[in-house]
């Protein structure tokens, strides 16, 4: 029985990684996609003699597995959207209003990193939280079509068996899908340095307290937004007058840990409490050629697990305050 189990552990590692993704896109949460494709491998292990692979290949099994484990999953959990996807813009300087919604969050890169070299690459540009919170406004099935097609690269018939219906069902699932997501993800990005060179900087701006500073690093319609607040702001305006009642209300003096999550870049922001820095906030930032798009803000004990992040950083734990001036110190600002 040990054999055999690790000849299937063999067989269904690769495929880990991109199972992954594909239940976070369809349940927009790390940790229920986690549970997800651990419950895909256990049915696909208890059905492994019903396999046949002159029907399918494996991953197309799988991803039928998976698929019906999240459409199942679905049933009982509600959409997770972002608060720009719900409600009007709001007042920067109104009070800040906790949801009841369960919102997205973010997949911390390390999750898709495969020690497997025949593990297929995850294309993190779809993974985007832009297009991830979009995704979340669609039906479950509209969902699943948009991912096969245009995200795994599945054939129509492919995603039809995957997905247990007919051609055609897919074919109007997608097309409408489509619609849905018509404007999102569509603009090209600045390569992985330039990304990181933009948030270094909104970085060094942020620990100087330099509203001005972070205002010049946005785009004309950048969003802010910060669940489980429904509270989101618009424009570089309405971005600094927030960012300014932040430094009042929680002072200028803050640490900040790089972070990488749905292939964006970002940072956990510690703030100064007594005599050490207390985690506050993720933020993760959506970047084009023309500067930051988009910052989303999570302050979730789920995400901050998910990140493996201190709640708690104690003064024998911080770089000096040199190391702090001129740059990153194992990742520490």
């Amino acid at each position: 029985m040990t054999e055999q189990v690790e000849d299937f552990d063999r067989l269904v590692e690769p495929f880990r990684a991109e199972l992954l993704a594909y239940c976070y896109r369809m349940l927009g949460s790390a940790h229920d996609a986690e549970d997800l494709v651990q419950d895909t491998f256990l049915r696909a292990w208890r059905a492994r003699d019903q396999y046949d692979s002159t029907r399918s290949s494996l991953r197309t099994w799988l991803y039928r597995i998976a698929t019906n484990v999240c459409l199942t999953a679905l049933e009982a959990r509600g959409r997770r959207p972002l608060p720009s996807g719900l409600v009007a813009a709001s007042d920067p300087l109104g009070p800040l209003v906790r949801g009841e919604n369960v919102w997205l969050q973010p997949l911390p890169d390390s999750m898709l990193e495969a020690d497997d070299p025949a593990a297929a690459v995850v294309n993190r540009s779809s993974l985007r939280l832009a297009f991830a919170a979009a995704l979340q406004l669609l039906s479950a099935r509209q969902r699943g079509a948009l991912i096969l097609r245009d995200v795994l690269g599945f054939s129509a018939a492919e995603a039809a068996e995957i997905l247990g219906t007919t051609v055609a069902s897919v074919n109007s699932s997608l097309h409408r899908a489509r619609a849905g997501v018509q404007g999102v993800h569509t603009e090209s990005e600045p390569t992985a340095a330039e990304q990181r060179a933009w948030v270094d900087r909104y970085m060094k701006a942020f620990l100087q307290a330099d509203v001005e500073g972070l205002k010049r690093l946005l785009t004309e319609d950048v969003i802010m937004e910060m669940p489980p607040m429904i509270n989101w702001f618009a424009g570089p305006g309405n971005y600094g007058l927030f960012m300014e009642w932040v430094f009042r209300a929680a002072g200028t003096d803050w640490r900040l840990t790089a972070v990488a999550a749905n292939g964006q870049h970002g940072f956990a922001a510690y703030r100064r409490v007594g005599d050490a820095y207390e985690l506050h906030t993720l933020q993760l930032f959506t970047v084009t050629a023309a500067g930051i798009s988009r910052t989303s803000v999570f302050q979730d004990s789920e995400v901050f697990t998910s990140f493996g992040l201190a709640p708690r950083l104690e003064p024998d734990e911080l770089p000096s305050a040199d190391a702090n001036s001129s740059g990153p110190a194992a990742g520490m600002y």
